[in-house]
């Protein structure tokens, strides 16, 4: 083992064991929940900066006591014992207050995604019963455009704006005492009791609403807040929404644990992030891969070198920018994870090995069960041996990664809370695994592991397509893609051609200016075994994606190849022409005529 290596495996040995220490204690207190934390902190930290921002920044007694008033303002609105507020907002330090407040007495906070409008908006409020809103200003437009179409009609406030909705917010609130509640005010929650309700991203159809208890809350805050050893002199640069689990609890909550500051912005800019970095000196930031891609294809600037950072953590981070992001930016350590808002398990890489997305050690193996089990790539189901149980995969294959499910047990670790959906939590759970009754979490994601134990994101189950009796993974074709000059992102999908078996490949590239269709094809040609070549090629000068950075791939499915669903030129690639050849009307019909040899 070298100097370098050795390094690397005591400060991973550290981070676990640092994590470990501060969730330990979570279950033996089980009033004890986040809100609880912000108060203790305030006693210890006062006049510290807590949440700082561009509009307002809040120190960490002002901020307890912001919390405070927001509780006693929904004890008086009976918000309280699971009643359900939705928080339509943009990122600012008031958000934290409030779900802070509201959580503290019992209610439950939907964090509601302030990019949506509509029947998408109208569906988030719907599927989570909320009785209450408190809407930004410049949501209430919107908002009001679809509470005649809510199941409920909500109570609502609007958040710093003239038209109060159903109530003056702010007049409210000064009636609300800002000094610690005492216990003859509320009935505290305990961890194992609903805090949040947080979205999934989306991305091939509406969200569904995840159940977020106070016990994740605090071990989502605790446990990164050990792995990245945050301090009192930590200052965090959040440009993330605040909707998501990892910018408005993670991100949030891991450097508040032991005093640091969170720096927000209301949106991620490429152009600022660095500026924004050194002017307000931050030493750690949140990153989703997509967001580090952005950087790297940025211009230089001054500022880029010019930072107090010692680390940066988030995941998706593409293996082919890993080191090109580290050493541009002179980022001193990069802390890759795996996991989701809904899911019982996740893996870091704490060694900082390209590529990876972690593994799990040794002195955690007992309490996490990960595997990862053969599955058909077309109708995604297990494969199933004789006596119908699942194969677990060798180091080295592709399969579904699944975690143990323990619902007898004393640790919420282990446990599934699902979503609003009950129909959609039960499809998550996978039973009869390795013996009889069993139950596992599904993640939906294809992974492999190599022999020293870490684990490599492959694709999500069903983005991977079966085409010529082959599997091909849309991730690594678009990895290739992505390294043809001029084109700036890439997304794969594999899309139906009548007559024919499986799914044809088709790739949805952003581009910067004009392509060379020719070198293209020769690039593609010389890169991609023939089954893996993209049928089809879209050119876009923008690829939809969700405010956190996923690719809608669900719209781009259903356009297909078909020219008149959009204004993008599609190609085809003619195996006689060796060459892309433009999809008008007329090879549409020829195509879809299900009668052309592929």
């Amino acid at each position: 083992m070298t100097l370098r290596s050795a390094a690397a495996a005591n400060r991973a040995s550290g981070a676990w064991l640092r994590a470990l220490e501060l969730t330990a204690p979570i279950v033996r207190q089980p009033h004890r929940t986040f809100p609880i934390v912000i108060e203790e902190l305030a006693q210890r930290f006062g006049h510290a900066p807590a949440l700082m921002s561009d509009q307002e920044s809040l120190t960490y007694r002002a901020l307890s006591e912001r919390a405070n008033q927001y509780s006693r303002w929904a004890i008086a609105q009976g918000l309280i014992s699971g009643a359900v507020l939705g928080l339509l907002m943009p990122n600012c330090p008031d958000y934290a207050a409030i779900w802070f407040g509201i959580t503290r007495v019992g209610g439950v906070v939907a964090l509601i995604n302030s990019n949506l409008g509509g029947t998408a908006l109208g569906h988030a409020i719907n599927i989570v019963s909320a009785t209450h809103m408190i809407v930004a200003r410049e949501h209430a437009d919107g908002f009001r455009g679809i509470v005649e179409c809510l199941h409920i009609r909500p109570r609502y406030w609007i958040h710093d704006g003239i038209d109060q909705g159903s109530g003056h917010l702010e007049d409210e609130l000064r009636t609300c005492a800002a000094a610690p509640l005492v216990g003859n005010e509320y009935r505290p929650p305990t961890i194992n009791h609903r805090a949040l309700y947080i979205y999934t991203s989306g991305t091939s159809g509406l969200p569904k609403a995840v159940n977020v208890s106070h016990f994740r809350v605090m071990q989502w805050t605790h446990w990164f807040a050990g792995l990245m050893g945050t301090r009192h002199d930590d200052r965090m640069y959040n440009c993330l929404p605040m909707y998501h689990s990892i910018g408005g609890v993670v991100a949030l909550g891991a450097p508040l644990v032991h005093g640091g500051a969170v720096v927000l912005r209301r949106r991620f800019s490429a152009g600022e992030f660095w500026n924004d970095i050194v002017a307000w000196d931050c030493t750690l930031f949140q990153y989703i891969g997509e967001l580090c891609r952005y950087l790297v294809n940025s211009p230089a600037q001054p500022s880029e070198s010019q930072h107090r950072l010692r680390l940066c953590c988030g995941n998706g981070l593409r293996p082919e920018i890993w080191l090109r992001f580290k050493e541009r930016f002179r980022i001193p350590q990069i802390l890759e994870y795996y996991a989701s808002t809904e899911g019982n398990f996740s893996l870091y890489n704490c060694e900082e090995k390209i590529g990876a997305i972690g593994r799990i050690p040794s002195l955690l193996r007992h309490r996490h069960s990960v595997l990862l089990i053969r599955c058909d790539e077309e109708s995604t189901e297990p494969i199933r041996n004789a006596e119908g149980l699942c194969w677990p995969c060798m180091a080295g294959e592709v399969g579904e990664a699944i975690a143990e499910l323990r619902p007898e047990s004393a640790n919420p670790a282990t446990h599934f809370e699902g979503y609003t959906d009950r129909e959609a939590s039960s499809r998550k759970i996978l039973r009869n695994v390795l013996v009889a009754g069993d139950s596992w979490y599904r993640t939906g994601d294809l992974m492999r592991r190599d022999s020293a134990g870490y684990f490599y994101f492959v694709d999500r189950l069903g983005d991977t397509y079966r085409w010529k009796g082959e599997n091909v993974a849309t991730s690594e074709v678009a990895e290739c893609l992505r390294g043809f000059e001029g084109i700036t992102d890439a997304v794969v999908y594999g899309v139906k051609v009548p007559g024919t078996e499986g799914r044809a490949g088709m790739a949805t590239l952003e581009i910067s200016g004009e392509i060379d269709l020719r070198a293209l094809h020769d690039y593609v040609g010389a890169h991609l075994p023939q089954y893996a070549r993209p049928l089809f090629v879209r050119m876009a000068t923008k690829i939809p994606v969700t405010t956190t950075h996923k690719p809608i791939k669900g719209d781009l499915i259903r356009d297909s190849f078909d020219p008149g669903a959009t204004e993008d030129r599609i190609y085809f690639d003619d195996n006689e022409l060796e060459a892309y050849i433009l999809v008008n009307d007329e090879l549409f019909g020829r195509l879809q005529s299900g009668k052309m040899r592929l």
